[in-house]
């Protein structure tokens, strides 16, 4: 069995630092001029988790492509964590953009392309009305208000490192006590979390029977696997599980399919036959534009009517000025027509089983401890067995070797999604794509195994 050399990983990883800031002169000195107007260089803090000592600066972008200022060519599997999933600039999205923009953007009032929408939502994930948002964080946190008016219950449950965007009740993690806690950096949580949140483990059903006894959690917002601490399976039998005891205790339950689309055209909810109260999904349906959704039963569609139908509505929490705006909602007619088919799984999919296969090719010549999951077009290694909940996937993390192997490939033009050592795959990349990311790979381990 061999192992990572940490003093030659140091070593190495200065001298990627070099590199890297050899070929991207233009990037820095951009980062520079943006840093004494943008706070800290950037206009979304998350644009300086990339490996190097600065951002590499976007000049354009097409399919599975990426090219900087620099002039350097990447392929691309992050694709803007999930947001251009479909791939970038495809046709059929700067066209609807396009011809939308000559009649308005933004009106406050329904169009027709908005039934088209909801109904191809219908029939891709099974529930039968919807309503739309500006980003999934939204579509969370008005669906928390929404159980929480529905069930007249305080709480909501989540899992140990969950991810639901920027939502307050969802930034929370465990301590070693099992308390719940504001999640590690965390900006400023309005009030202690263990008043709005209980938070269990990912696969752990008595740990959920328990919280959920009590009778006070609205709702559990759940992930059908977690993917934003990296890709966790859910046991044999879990969410038929989780559906039991959501219903037998009266609490609703959630499905966030914002990265779980990556398992099929309806996400995991269509793929795996789960039967949610609500869910979510944002990110990719618009093909890079902003814009979301979140549906529903038509019982709990009717229990809203009241609500709806109230003077109040605008100033409720639910919605906002350009939610549902004609390009957005133009921008997903054109997404839903023309992608995340299945004809573009049946791509997608063979693709990030081969990344995994590469992957794993190398960590079994060098008989490493490392694992490769996968879920769907998503795959991932881990510098671990594969986590079976939040908890050890955090535990998990390595640093430094996350941000050697995502320097090392960035240098070598491949582009990995920065906060995990993940890889999403599109009908716009190909098999030569994937093993040039085997090879790359390969060579980064080697470069620092003894």
């Amino acid at each position: 069995m061999r192992s990572i050399d940490r003093d030659v990983l140091a070593a190495r990883f200065s001298e990627e630092h070099a590199l890297f800031r050899e070929i991207h002169p233009r990037s820095e000195a951009l980062y520079s001029e943006a840093s004494e107007h943008l706070l800290g260089g950037v206009p979304m803090a998350w644009m300086k988790r990339w490996p190097g000592s600065f951002p590499v600066f976007a000049a354009e972008a097409h399919g599975a492509r990426v090219v900087d200022v620099d002039g350097h060519e990447y392929v691309d599997f992050a694709l803007g964590d999930t947001g251009a999933m479909c791939g970038h600039a495809l046709g059929f999205v700067t066209d609807a953009i396009a011809d939308q923009s000559t009649k308005g953007i933004t009106t406050m009032l329904p169009s027709v392309n908005a039934t088209w929408v909801a109904g191809e939502l219908t029939r891709r994930f099974g529930l039968p009305v919807w309503q739309f948002a500006m980003t999934a964080t939204d579509a969370n946190r008005f669906v928390l208000r929404l159980a929480r008016y529905l069930t007249k219950r305080p709480k909501v449950l989540v899992f140990d490192w969950c991810y639901h965007g920027t939502v307050d009740e969802t930034l929370v993690t465990l301590d070693t006590a099992g308390n719940t806690i504001a999640r590690p950096s965390n900006t400023g949580p309005a009030i202690d979390p263990a008043l709005t949140t209980k938070v269990v483990q990912f696969n752990d059903l008595d740990a959920l029977e328990a919280a959920l006894t009590p009778g006070d959690v609205a709702c559990v917002l759940a992930e059908p696997a977690l993917t934003n601490i990296g890709i966790v399976l859910p046991d044999p039998g879990y969410h038929d599980a989780l559906r039991e005891i959501t219903r037998r205790t009266g609490t609703l339950l959630v499905i966030d399919e914002t990265h779980t689309i990556c398992t099929g055209p309806g996400g995991y909810t269509a793929a795996h036959g789960l039967q949610p109260d609500l869910l979510t999904i944002g990110k990719p349906i618009a093909g890079g534009v902003p814009a979301a959704a979140f549906g529903l039963t038509r019982e709990l569609a009717e229990q809203l009517q009241a609500f709806l139908d109230d003077d109040g509505v605008d100033v409720s929490g639910i919605g906002g000025t350009l939610t549902g705006n004609a390009l957005a909602v133009a921008a997903m007619r054109a997404t839903l027509a023309h992608a995340l088919t299945e004809d573009d799984f049946a791509i997608a999919v063979p693709l990030a089983q081969r990344w995994a296969e590469g992957v794993g090719t190398t960590i079994a010549r060098l008989a490493l401890p490392w694992s490769v999951q996968r879920l769907g077009c998503r795959a991932e290694y881990w510098f671990c067995p594969p986590p079976h909940n939040g908890a050890e996937a955090a535990a998990a993390v390595d640093g430094p070797l996350d941000a050697y192997m995502h320097l090392f490939a960035l240098n070598r033009g491949v582009l990995l999604t920065p906060f995990h050592n993940m890889a999403l795959l599109s009908s716009s990349h190909s098999r030569a794509d994937v093993d040039r990311h085997t090879e790359v790979f390969a060579a980064a381990v080697d470069s620092i195994a003894s």
